[in-house]
């Protein structure tokens, strides 16, 4: 699947997943989450890369290990997937003993959401946006707008 050239020919290509043990990482983003793996790198110590994809698309997502010596810095960055039928997802998740942070919700800017943290502690985002995905956000009409309408 051809990704569409942006207008400067700058496109996303993956996001890089610093890990303190990229086996457990993949056991989280293949195993449970069920991304589908497209290579490794294996040393005599163990696994200290893997690529893997959503299933149907060309995006990407790179799991790293730390240089020895290194620490783990898990702030700041939030990962998104987006999935249609994100509540019985999530409950399956939940039998595979995956623990939810926040359970799915639906958002004022209308996306559901639900929140975790792989076993890095990065955040991660489980979301159905829709058709509104690519649209600017509505501010919530408060409740005095809404006794109007």
């Amino acid at each position: 699947m051809a990704q569409p050239k942006a207008a400067s020919g700058l496109s996303f290509n993956h996001a890089m997943v610093y890990s303190r043990n990229v086996d457990k990482a993949l056991e989280f983003y293949e195993g449970k989450l069920g991304l589908e793996l497209l290579e490794t790198y294996q040393t005599p110590h163990g696994c200290v890369y893997a690529r893997l994809k959503a299933a149907g698309t060309d995006t990407t997502i790179a799991l790293h290990a730390l240089a020895p010596g290194e620490e783990l810095k898990a702030g700041g960055v939030r990962l998104y997937f987006e999935i249609r039928n994100l509540e019985s997802f999530c409950k399956k998740l939940e039998s595979r003993g995956v623990k939810f942070s926040k359970a799915p919700k639906l958002m004022p800017w209308g996306w559901k959401h639900a929140y975790l943290d792989d076993p890095d502690g990065h955040e991660v985002s489980l979301y159905w946006a829709g058709a509104k995905r690519l649209k600017r956000a509505k501010p919530p009409k408060s409740s005095s707008q809404t006794a109007k309408a």
